[in-house]
């Protein structure tokens, strides 16, 4: 299934609307397979680092490892949002 949906856009993940879409496009990820090549933590950090503020809130970490997963960003457990902003703040040391 996860390779089916590999060409497909990144705005067809649940989470995903147009304006996360366009910030992701505008660091080179425009496909479901080029997120998951880099990973959720790894595309967030990219946005982080291409001086966007607006909106990439680390509801959009969220939101992009649970879309991966198919899931909504509110089916994020406590224990997983810290793993994942753990791995955020490792990536940027």
């Amino acid at each position: 299934m996860k390779t089916a949906t590999n060409n497909l856009p990144v705005s067809a993940l649940p989470n995903l609307g147009p304006k996360s879409a366009l910030m992701l496009a505008e660091v080179g990820i425009r496909t479901i397979g080029e997120l998951r090549a880099i990973g959720a933590v790894r595309a967030y950090a990219r946005v982080k680092e291409s001086g966007r503020k607006r909106g990439a809130s680390l509801n959009m970490l969220w939101s992009l490892a649970a879309g991966l997963d198919g899931r909504g960003w509110q089916d994020v457990s406590e224990e997983e949002k810290e793993r994942l902003a753990s791995e955020y703040r490792a990536l940027r040391r």
